[in-house]
């Protein structure tokens, strides 16, 4: 008996050693796999790596839409349109400098004629044809084609231009065209999206992303009156006259021009706003022509050096270097280096802002102008002229 329970006690002993050391081993074998093979581990578990895959439930989830601008560029599309102008150019024949060659073949002093063809981009302002687009892009142009978005071609004529802002309004033959309504650009910040749209290089109607990245640009020497939007949405050759648009696809500007060193886009564009384009579509439609206040004065800016010069306790406002002899500041009174800080009781901070007041002004209207005048404020009274319509090149 006592032989029977000594050879049990061996065998368990033998089983629990054997048992303990099993555990031993798979501990350690374990221990091995998670310190050199975690991803072994996880792929028992149904995870890959750290990431959790979730498979997409049949009902989807309610939430943010993705932001886009299809809706806005909808809207607008339809009104943008593509023009095409050609015109005839000569081109002077280099035999016409001989006197014996002109004797005998007198058509050679008139030169040979070439068709020069351009593009650019118009919008549609009213449903009875009317377009409005930069005045360089028609400049000169004797015909006139637009193409529509949705591929209708229409002859069109120039109804007016206005080359000191660098517009232009054509009609077109056709009526109940989809028009592109106007935004109020008093309420366009800087930071705010737009949308700009034209024939970029002769592709078609193309749509480009930007913000507006400052107000009341000028100094750029393009146009006689420059009151900018610049933006960093691309435009390319092509697109002036094209639409500037907000993400509600109502048009706050008119592309106008680019500042590039290659041709292409840069990022700096400017469009001239609606407020302004407005304003001269509606007097060349009940015109036929835009009219403008005027002066007679050539202003120039108060600079550091000017104030100190003018013992100005700032150097602000805008000195006259010239007078035009029997214009009407010369006839109110006004002399050479005035000093212009308000028309019609709105500030003219630099000469831009000054040739915009005066603009504004209507012919044959009085203004009254503040000015310091050998350091004393004085106020003068003007009765406003007609501008002279400048001279085309």
């Amino acid at each position: 008996m006592t032989a029977v329970r000594l050879y049990t006690f061996g065998m368990l002993r033998k089983f629990w050693l054997f048992f303990a050391q099993a555990c031993t081993l798979c501990l350690a074998a374990l221990f091995v796999v998670a310190t050199l093979r975690p991803d072994l581990l996880a792929r028992v578990n149904g995870r890959v790596g750290s990431v959790i895959v979730t498979q997409e439930t049949a009902t989807p989830v309610a939430g943010s839409r993705v932001a886009s601008y299809a809706d806005a560029a909808k809207k607008a599309m339809p009104a943008v349109v593509n023009i095409y102008t050609s015109k005839d150019v000569r081109s002077r024949n280099p035999l016409a400098d001989d006197p014996l060659f002109r004797r005998y073949f007198p058509e050679l002093e008139r030169g040979l004629a070439q068709r020069q063809t351009s593009l650019g981009s118009g919008v549609i302002v009213a449903a009875e044809g009317y377009v409005l687009t930069s005045h360089h892009v028609i400049q000169g142009a004797d015909d006139i084609q637009l193409v529509l978005a949705d591929g209708r071609r229409l002859a069109a004529h120039v109804r007016g231009i206005d080359p000191e802002s660098d517009l232009a309004v054509l009609k077109a033959d056709g009526e109940g065209l989809p028009a592109m309504t106007f935004a109020n650009t008093e309420n366009l910040q800087v930071g705010d999206v737009v949308l700009a749209i034209g024939n970029p290089f002769g592709l078609g109607n193309t749509v480009t992303l930007g913000i507006v990245s400052a107000l009341g640009r000028n100094y750029l020497g393009v146009n006689r009156f420059e009151d900018f939007i610049q933006t960093d949405a691309a435009i390319n050759p092509g697109n002036s006259g094209g639409a500037l648009i907000d993400t509600a696809g109502n048009l706050v500007g008119i592309n106008s021009t680019i500042f590039s060193q290659s041709g292409g886009s840069l990022g700096i564009g400017f469009s001239i706003p609606v407020s302004l384009a407005r304003n001269v579509f509606e007097q060349i439609i009940r015109d036929g022509e835009v009219t403008r206040g005027w002066l007679g004065i050539e202003p120039t800016a108060v600079t550091a050096e000017v104030a100190k010069a003018l013992a100005l306790a700032r150097p602000e406002g805008v000195v006259i270097r010239g007078i035009q002899r029997g214009g009407p500041a010369e006839r109110a009174g006004m002399q050479v280096l005035d000093v212009v800080l308000e028309i019609g009781g709105k500030s003219t901070r630099n000469v831009p802002q000054l040739l915009a007041r005066i603009a504004e002004l209507p012919p044959g209207s009085n203004a009254k102008v503040r000015i310091v005048r050998s350091g004393q404020d004085v106020e003068v009274d003007v009765m406003v002229g007609k501008r002279p319509k400048p001279e085309l090149q």
